[in-house]
């Protein structure tokens, strides 16, 4: 009888001086908050960056479509018939855009190309100088009837660093060049 008193006494020991590390262990209230201060920054963070990317192709599509329009001008010989200059084109492709989209960071270019094989469709390389200006020039040549031509509408969309150091950034640090690119022959006007 006394072993199986001391190994109880011992057992009742044990559990008293273990009993506030399983009552904390056992104990639920909080933690639901404590799992969500955990993964809140992630989802934050993912949010932001499915938004920042969302709000891009938002813009990009805004683009196209101003592209569509001013495509159009050339390809049936309305701006080479009117004679539009590269501003005055410029002028009317920022008519195009939608409002979210600033005139001010619109850049055209227009050329032509004696066969569809000739076609130069590649992303430029923008040049900055030291206040962050485009040092490009840009060709504007939109040809006549029956010849091919190029038209691109490129973008500078400013772009903040998203959370975690993620960027879409590609142009001049904290902006994403956004391109919309046509390639038609203009009809016999």
């Amino acid at each position: 009888m006394k072993t199986g008193a001391r190994s109880r006494r011992r057992r009742g020991e044990r559990s008293a001086s273990a009993q506030p590390a399983l009552r904390l262990h056992a104990d639920q209230r909080g933690a639901a908050a404590l799992e969500f201060a955990l993964i809140a920054p992630m989802l934050f963070a993912l949010l932001l960056a499915v938004t920042e990317t969302s709000l891009v192709f938002f813009a990009q599509e805004g683009l196209q479509t101003a592209l569509d329009v001013a495509a159009r001008k050339i390809m049936t010989g309305q701006a080479q018939n009117a004679g539009m200059t590269q501003a005055q084109f410029q002028q009317t492709a920022c008519a195009a855009l939608p409002p979210y989209l600033a005139c001010s960071n619109l850049i055209v270019d227009a050329q032509t190309a004696s066969s569809l094989a000739n076609v130069n469709t590649s992303a430029p390389t923008i040049t900055f100088d030291k206040t962050g200006k485009v040092t490009n020039s840009w060709n504007y040549s939109v040809g006549g009837a029956g010849d091919i031509v190029v038209l691109r509408l490129l973008y500078l969309w400013p772009l903040p660093t998203g959370p975690l150091g993620f960027t879409l950034n590609d142009a001049s640090g904290t902006q994403k060049l956004l391109i919309a690119t046509s390639v038609a022959k203009t009809e016999p006007y």
